[in-house]
């Protein structure tokens, strides 16, 4: 059975070459600093309560708002509340990597 010829390397490779001098020249400046910079751990711990908080709040509004001391007088600000803890959730989940 005949050998086959080997692969001949592509012009990709010198792209690739071109492409690590590119990051390391970008390694070498400093970076800017984040607003979340650091550990993010805490996003999960703090994004799923806000969002529960806002379903409940709504959920309890709808089933008993008329009830629970405080929320019939807030009337409809309730569902201002309510949506905006949920959209604060959804804010806060951006910075989640």
């Amino acid at each position: 059975m005949p050998e086959s010829k080997g692969r001949q390397e592509p012009k990709a490779k010198k792209t690739d070459k071109r492409k690590r001098a590119a990051s390391d020249k970008r390694e070498d400046k400093p970076t800017k600093m984040s607003r979340f910079s650091g550990t993010r751990d805490w996003v999960p711990y703090v994004f799923v309560p806000l969002g529960l908080l806002g379903v409940l709040w709504l959920l309890v509004y709808y089933v008993a708002g008329n009830r629970v001391p405080g929320m019939d007088v807030l009337g409809n600000w309730n569902f201002l509340i309510g949506i905006a803890l949920i959209a604060s959730a959804f804010i806060v989940s951006t910075a989640w990597k």
